[in-house]
């Protein structure tokens, strides 16, 4: 044998079995960090700044103990090789989330039994996968990207959320690897999607295009996104945190529910910037976001967004996962502190005093639904999915339907709607044709315009009841009753109390819950109703109203919102919005 065919000699490289033991001991010293951290526990609020760092709770534990981004080396190595279950608990329910993942519900598990099972009893093999889309904004290729994600690894599912992302589901980890690569090979990424970290950044869907537009908030999304995420001096925060920024000149990101937002106004000295608000959530102890009075030019906004999540990490409440939100400390301490503890501790500067946004007049939506003409004269498409599902196909013929036209620009918004950039006065009909082809509608019905879901029971762990098809049979049933509907009245459906669609401020809201049947005597899905909430309202902004003990059936909501729709036609007064008429409405014409 010639020295050129030789068989070269192995080489020395670790055997399976040697690697296996190595990630074994690797999850046994994160157990064993975690099982330490319990010790010596405090009643105290947990907050950083008061120099006590101790986890006061198991995700303070598991935080403690293994930086959560860490664990996207362990999904690649370990678990999409050995399967789901090789994944220790810690890390699938807790470290996943912080890389967009969530495990979704077991089928065929009623809603009674929510509260009632351990996590591993709800626990199917499967995951929800959470893709950013920071401002809402898709490339034609990204967007394809999503829609064969979803069509070879999610059995063709897709939703766009109130958050601006697409989500998807029935994702195996033994495929997450592969995902990740074609999803960050377009530009793309699932990093804190999830988890106790800065989520995806809410921005105005027509950034840069709008006629309306104060300022292209683009470059401060993208200032924030390099500042921030995947930072592992952000990834430890007490609870998730919520950030929106729009350059419109009346807001279009719900900006009174966020931990922190940026709403675009003119200073008067100053020139354009940002007026910044913190402090929002909902949820089941729903909080409006204040102003801070404070203006805050353009090339500073990443800087003050550090500071105020440097804030929300440090002096945020660690103790209670029900108190850690920042909202609690907002309201602990009032703007005035908060604005002066981030001016000294956190910026080294004072922030100047500005304006206030605009409040719409009625009749401003802000949904973008519609055809409407750009600055630059070409026209952008909004069209409304049903309570935000769509699917891996639809995305893809989206995708298409937008290059036939011209445009490499998609949006998504945080009312769930779909908006297609730049598209030629004489391309706007086949647009238009063509998304209402996919039950995408730029001229809906009222109800299919104004209709918001969660996931719900068909995919979601803490649901109690269904909630997307229970949102189609409204909008079903409700455009047809009312195909002259001149007011819009907005229908937004929660499968449980966390308020994921904002039941809480709108017209009519619907928290899931069970229910007592009068005439079995048995429980069965139903809802909680909210009643004339509104957002955009400058200091009129409200909470929905509650009646005492008053429960819809899921089976029998068409028919409620149907009889109260009509009350509300019937005895309102000139101009008289929805919201206006539930908070003076006697209780018997709103039950």
């Amino acid at each position: 044998m010639s020295p050129d065919t030789t068989t070269p000699a192995p080489t020395s490289t670790p055997s399976e079995a040697d690697e296996r033991r190595r990630q074994r001991e690797e999850a046994r010293l994160i157990r064993t960090r975690e099982a330490a951290a319990r010790r010596g526990t405090a009643a105290k609020d947990g907050q950083w700044a008061s120099g006590d760092r101790t986890p006061l709770n198991p995700n303070e534990e598991f935080k403690a103990t293994s930086d959560p981004l860490a664990v996207r080396h362990r999904i690649e190595t370990m678990y999409a090789r050995w399967g789901f279950w090789s994944i220790p608990p810690t890390d699938l329910r807790g470290r996943f989330r912080w890389w967009g993942l969530y495990t979704q519900r077991r089928p065929g598990i009623d809603g009674g039994r929510t509260a009632s099972l351990e996590p591993h009893q709800l626990d199917d093999e499967y995951f929800m996968l959470r893709v950013r889309s920071d401002g809402g904004q898709l490339t034609v290729a990204q967007a394809r990207a999503i829609a064969g994600i979803s069509q070879e690894f999610g059995r063709d599912t897709a939703d766009v959320s109130d958050r601006q992302n697409i989500q998807l589901h029935w994702i195996r980890v033994e495929d997450v690897p592969e995902i990740f690569r074609r999803v960050e090979e377009v530009g793309l990424f699932t990093t804190e999607a999830c988890g106790d970290s800065p989520r995806v950044i809410l921005g105005s869907p027509l950034a840069g295009v709008a006629k309306d537009e104060l300022i292209d908030p683009t470059p401060q999304i993208q200032a924030i996104i390099d500042r921030g995420i995947g930072n592992p001096e952000f990834s430890n925060l007490p609870r998730k945190f919520k950030s929106a920024i729009s350059g419109m000149r009346i807001p279009d990101i719900v900006h009174e529910v966020q931990d922190i937002a940026f709403v675009a106004v003119e200073h008067p000295e100053l020139g354009v910037g940002y007026d910044l608000w913190v402090g929002g959530g909902l949820s089941i102890n729903p909080h409006l976001g204040v102003r801070l009075g404070a203006f805050v030019e353009p090339d500073r906004v990443a800087d003050v967004w550090a500071g105020v999540i440097g804030i929300f990490r440090d002096h945020g409440y660690r103790r209670l996962r029900t108190r850690a939100r920042l909202k609690f400390l907002v309201k602990a301490w009032g703007a005035e502190k908060f604005r002066q503890v981030l001016q000294d501790d956190y910026l080294g500067w004072e922030l100047p005093d500005g304006p206030g946004p605009a409040v719409p007049a009625p009749g401003d939506r802000g949904d973008h639904v519609g055809i409407h003409e750009q600055r630059d004269g070409r026209y952008y498409v909004g069209a409304a999915p049903v309570a935000g599902r769509i699917s891996g196909t639809k995305l893809a013929a989206i995708a298409d339907l937008a290059e036939a036209a011209g445009s490499d620009r998609i949006r998504l918004t945080p009312l769930q709607k779909i908006v297609v950039l730049d598209v030629p006065e004489e391309r706007v009909n086949d647009v238009v044709n063509g998304l209402r082809a996919l039950e995408l509608e730029a001229a809906p019905g009222e109800f299919h315009r104004n209709v918001m879901a969660c996931t719900g029971i068909e995919y979601c762990k803490l649901a109690i009841v269904e909630t997307k098809a229970t949102a189609r049979e409204v909008v079903k049933e409700l455009d047809a009753a009312f195909p002259g509907l001149d007011s819009p009245i907005s229908v937004h459906v929660n499968g449980c109390p966390n308020s994921c669609a904002r039941i809480q401020v709108a017209d009519i809201g619907f928290k899931g819950q069970l229910v007592l049947d009068d005439e079995t005597g048995e429980q069965v899905p139903g809802f909680q109703v909210h009643l004339g909430g509104r957002l955009g309202r400058g200091e009129d902004n409200d909470f929905g109203r509650k009646l005492r003990g008053h429960k819809v059936k899921a089976d029998g909501m068409p028919a409620y919102v149907s009889r109260v729709t009509r009350h509300y036609l019937e005895t309102r007064t000139a101009g008289e919005t929805f919201a206006d008429w539930a908070f003076r409405a006697d209780e018997e014409q709103l039950r």
